[in-house]
Formats: C-alpha cells, sequence, structure tokens
C-alpha cells in the first residue's frame, strides 16, 4: 500500500488562480486540479493520496473543509485547515463537522509562524486527537522564511509530547543541515517530499538521514502538484533499502501513524457546497 501524503488541489474553476501566485520559482508538473488527482495517483501507483487544504486566512476555514470533507473517497483521504486569526474553539468546530482528522499548517500561505502563542494554543487543544502535516524550511522570502524552521519545530515537539506531527521535506526545506542538527532523534515524522525531486538530494546523505532518525519515522510524500508521485516513488527506491522498510516509508508508516485500516474504505464526501478560493 503506497500512500502519497502530500498532495495539493483545488476545485477545478479555481485551480490556476489558487496556484498561480503560490511558488513561482518552482515548475510545476501538474495543473492542480481536484478532478486530475485521482488518475495522477493511479498512473503513479499510489493506492491513497492525502488531500492537504490549506486556508490562507481565516474567512476561509471552513469552506476550505468542506471541500476537503466532499473531495474525499476513492483514493483520497482528507486532511483539513485551521487559521489561528479563527479562534480555537471555531477551528476544531469546523474539523469536527467535517469529519476531519488532521490539519496542515503552511507557515509560508497562512501568514503566521509556528512559534507564534495562538498556534501553540491550537497544538494543545489538538493533543492527539488531530494529526498535524506542516510546511518545515524555505519557500518564500526572507521574512516568510523564518516563519517555520527546523528549531521551532523541535520546540513544538518537546512541549506537545502527544502531538502526531509529521515533518515536510525532511524537516528543513533547503534548510537541511539545521534539520539534520535540530531534529534527527526526536519524536517527529520526516516526510520525504523535494520539489523538483527528492533525486536531487544526493542518495547517500538520505540513507544518512534516515538511519540517524529511523525508517520507521519516514514517511512519503510528493507534493503534487509540484512534484511527479512516480518519479518520487522511483526515488525512494532507489535508497536501496529492504522491502519492508521501503513498504514502511511509502505508507506504513503513516497508516500506523494514523491508526489505519488500509482494508476499509476511504470515507466518502459529506456535502456539496462549493469551496472559496481560501
Amino acid at each position: 500500500m503506497i500512500i502519497d501524503v502530500h498532495c495539493h488541489a483545488w476545485p477545478d474553476a479555481i485551480a490556476e488562480r489558487a496556484l498561480g501566485p503560490r511558488v513561482p520559482q518552482l515548475p510545476r508538473v501538474g495543473d492542480g486540479k481536484i478532478s486530475s488527482l485521482p488518475g495522477v495517483l493511479e498512473r503513479a501507483g499510489v493506492d491513497r493520496g492525502v488531500l492537504l487544504g490549506i486556508a490562507d486566512t481565516a474567512k476561509y476555514v471552513d469552506g476550505v473543509n468542506r471541500f476537503v470533507a466532499r473531495s474525499r473517497g476513492g483514493p483520497l483521504y482528507g486532511f483539513g485547515t485551521v487559521h489561528p486569526d479563527l479562534p480555537v474553539e471555531d477551528n476544531l468546530a469546523s474539523l469536527r463537522r467535517n469529519g476531519i482528522p488532521g490539519v496542515k499548517l503552511h507557515s509560508l500561505f497562512q501568514g503566521f509562524a509556528y512559534d507564534d502563542p495562538r498556534v501553540w494554543e491550537l497544538l494543545e487543544a489538538f493533543g492527539s486527537d488531530i494529526a498535524v502535516i506542516a510546511h518545515v524550511g524555505r519557500g518564500g522570502d526572507a521574512e516568510s522564511n523564518e516563519r517555520a524552521t527546523p528549531r521551532m519545530v523541535r520546540d513544538i515537539v518537546r512541549r506537545f509530547p502527544d502531538l502526531r506531527l509529521v515533518a515536510c521535506h525532511f524537516g528543513g526545506y533547503h534548510r537541511l543541515e539545521e534539520a539534520e542538527e535540530e531534529l534527527l532523534g526526536e519524536d517527529v515524522h520526516l516526510e520525504t517530499s523535494w520539489p523538483p525531486t527528492m533525486a536531487e538530494l544526493a542518495p547517500e546523505r538520505v540513507r544518512a538521514i534516515v538511519d540517524r532518525h529511523g525508517a520507521d519515522r519516514i514517511v512519503f510524500g510528493s507534493d503534487w502538484p509540484m512534484a511527479d508521485p512516480g518519479r518520487e516513488i522511483a526515488a525512494v527506491r532507489g535508497l536501496g533499502y529492504d522491502e519492508q522498510t521501503t513498504a514502511g516509508i511509502l505508507g506504513g508508516n503513516f497508516a500506523r501513524l494514523m491508526g489505519w485500516d488500509l482494508g476499509a474504505p476511504t470515507p466518502g464526501p459529506l456535502v456539496a457546497e462549493e469551496a472559496p478560493r481560501g
């Protein structure tokens, strides 16, 4: 079972507008449309993909969560969104209404830092119930690049030991030295995406990271549409681990973290409202 834990998509009508200004420095391999994502996953041999919703501002939180809820089903699981400009209880209520088990935090697009006390209030409220997949590292201007550093993630891990946390990009996109120093050995799962491809990283360095951190706490993500899932799966296989270790990275580790029964059907859509742009 292969699970891609890092997929982005938007309603077809707004995908180009939503995606266009986000990461102009990176080439795209896909159109970011929700109608395209299932086919992309199937062609790559991915059994399940985690659709990650992101609300740039607080007013879009519930709309994005409704979109995630109605889009899941078939190959798609759904992680929703929160925003610290919204009261904690309002964020939690939106997740509950939409049956969402986890959220994506993206400091670059949502405009907050991971050491913001309001973010910590949310994380405390999540406990072990709501899982978190978080962007870590660079990807924007100098100011926004300091909103999600490996050290901030380390501090979160130590402050909230019950939190189920996945740190994207091996814990530090283009901050790998810091991630190696601050996060390896901490109780956090590290995710493999490295747009435009993990293959840009030397395999021996990736293996050193995996070996030091523990292969059972590494999970696979592509970051579609910024990277191709099939190519990223090949890069993981190219690390040369045995079949059991590779299977864990490609899906088993994340399923275990989430407590998912992979034999059960993916939850279907709950609502049919149109999602706003956020």
